[in-house]
């Protein structure tokens, strides 16, 4: 996603767009890249998209408890964090074909090995290698679409489709994982993207154009290196403190030797010739602000979105189906309005756009907290779900167009860049927080109410000894019948209560986002010489 800004910062209007040196890219070549780049985004959002619909059967299928279904999720996005940069950089000297490539192989091995998997660790190797492969392919893709276009109309139109194909993998997953668990057997879903992803793989090799390699640029190992173990830390510390405990030593460690590994990702950064994110773009005011708000409004959007997977699978275990086509509500309107929002962006400003769009998510996720956990109506959640999908499109594209906006323009490849590096560490940011705060104040609620229940011996007894193994989700998906199972809904209220809170942590965020975005973006000069180039409105709205 990193290098169609860089590229279009770099090519004037007027000027052929850059070939692959010394090969002429015949039409079928152009066609074949497209089709190539186009299904290999949207196999890579399809294993991205994938858990949405189907924590709930994971839970039951593996006797998950909380932290263990949000690293199926964080699994996959950390990766995409922590090597986002480099890959794009990769791509540049080696050749972004071959990322592609090699990242469709990636996902073919990680969504093999979730339909196949015999535990819920295979699951979390499964959505890492999905996540690796993801990684690669979202920056060179886009990049392969860039380099064949031979004008500029040609790239409007590459980049168009391929953000539609991307955005429609968020649509088609959770109605792809919902179906199949509708029939009885989830590893299915996950068996269609090993097919496509081969499809991908092989299109790739045989029918795609390889771009201009830049075989002289350097890598910046130790910024990628500190970079990706400290955030690794700091996120595997978030996730295990609400069950092992905060103060356990290995999550103080981690959280501690993290946050030392990242401070010196920065001074690193800040000495290197070729940094990995060129820190200097934060001395611009504007830029600083559009970044917090990306981190923190994605952070809202997705944390809301693993809060409803959470709240319909694991705690109410609704079908799969269901809650499948709830996230098309959810997830479909970043893919149906795209035309919309471009008409929008032409005729309403970014900081207008990002403010109601917050504002949206906001409200979405404030609804979403006022529904009871005791009713399994599906139906209470379309709106705030419409509301949150709604948001969430409105937002999405204004944020790099603000980025790009507000810095020099030889600088606009590196501000978009890192304005997705932002996003993306809000996405990744959002099932990890909030799980931590639903599981940790349902953890916290649950035990008191188990001692003053007033159940008798014989199931008191194995629900603390439960409760205190597994947490709120595992005594909450106890079989009736069985010792400790009349907690059931002390549980299922605890879980309630703490994944409300979790929903109004989220409307919090949108609303500091949405301040943040109307009050600190106020009298930012918005070029309109970038928006004129109709295919950034494309590329933003993926």
């Amino acid at each position: 996603m990193s290098q169609e800004p860089q590229a279009q910062a770099a090519t004037p209007k007027s000027v052929p767009l850059p070939q692959a040196r010394g090969t002429a890219v015949l039409p079928k070549r152009v066609k074949g890249t497209l089709a190539a780049a186009s299904l290999a985004v949207l196999v890579a959002h399809l294993a991205n998209a994938m858990p949405g619909a189907l924590n709930g059967v994971f839970q039951q299928t593996f006797n998950a408890v909380g932290s263990q279904l949000t690293w199926i999720t964080a699994a996959f996005m950390i990766p995409v964090v922590v090597f986002e940069l480099t890959f794009g950089a990769l791509g540049d000297k080696f050749g972004h074909r071959k990322l592609v490539a090699g990242g469709a192989a990636l996902v073919i091995v990680g969504a093999l090995a979730c339909t196949i998997s015999p535990s819920i660790e295979w699951m979390w190797i499964g959505s890492a290698l999905n996540g690796l492969g993801a990684g690669a392919i979202y920056p060179s893709s886009l990049a392969l679409v860039a380099a064949v276009a031979q004008t500029p109309k040609e790239r409007v139109r590459g980049i168009a489709v391929w953000a539609g194909f991307l955005s429609a993998g968020s649509v088609l997953a959770p109605l792809l994982g919902g179906t199949f668990d509708g029939f009885g057997w989830w590893r299915g879903a996950y068996g269609v993207v090993v097919l496509a992803s081969l499809a991908a793989l092989l299109l790739t090799l045989l029918r795609a154009q390889e771009s201009e390699r830049q075989s002289s640029r350097r890598m910046d190992l130790w910024g990628q290196a500190t970079f990706a173990l400290g955030l690794i830390l700091v996120l595997f510390g978030l996730v295990q403190g609400p069950e092992d405990g905060w103060s356990a030593p290995h999550v103080v460690s981690s959280l501690a030797i993290g946050a030392l590994l990242l401070v010196v990702f920065v001074v690193i950064e800040l000495r290197t010739e070729s940094p990995l994110l060129d820190l200097r773009l934060f001395r611009n005011r504007q830029f600083t602000i559009s970044s917090i708000v990306a981190v923190v409004g994605m952070f809202a959007f997705l944390g809301a979105l693993f809060s409803t997977s959470m709240w319909l699978g694991p705690v109410q275990h609704q079908n799969g189906l269901y809650i499948g086509l709830l996230f098309v509500l959810l997830q479909g309107p970043a893919f149906f309005l795209i035309p919309v929002i471009h008409r929008l962006q032409a005729w309403i400003a970014a900081r207008w756009l990002l403010t109601a769009g917050f504002l949206l998510i906001g409200a979405g996720a404030f609804l979403a907290s006022q529904n009871s956990v005791l009713d399994r109506n599906v139906g209470v959640f379309v709106f705030p779900s419409l509301l949150l999908g709604v948001g969430f499109a409105l937002a999405l594209a204004p944020m790099t167009a603000i980025a790009v906006t507000t810095v020099p323009r030889h600088q606009t490849g590196m501000a978009s860049a890192t304005t997705n590096l932002l996003r993306d560490l809000g996405f990744a940011l959002g099932p990890v927080l909030v799980g931590a705060v639903a599981l940790s104040s349902a953890a916290s609620q649950l035990l008191p109410a188990l001692q003053a229940s007033g159940l008798p011996a014989d199931q008191l007894g194995p629900a603390i000894d439960i409760a205190q193994a597994g947490g709120p989700i595992a005594l909450n998906s106890l079989p009736e019948g069985v010792p400790g199972a009349a907690a059931h809904e002390l549980a299922l209220q605890a879980l309630g209560s703490g994944f409300s809170l979790a929903y109004i942590v989220c409307a919090l965020a949108a609303l500091a986002a949405a301040l943040l975005s109307f009050i600190g973006l106020h009298g930012i000069r918005e070029e309109h010489d970038h928006a004129e180039e109709p295919e950034t409105g494309a590329l933003e709205a993926a």
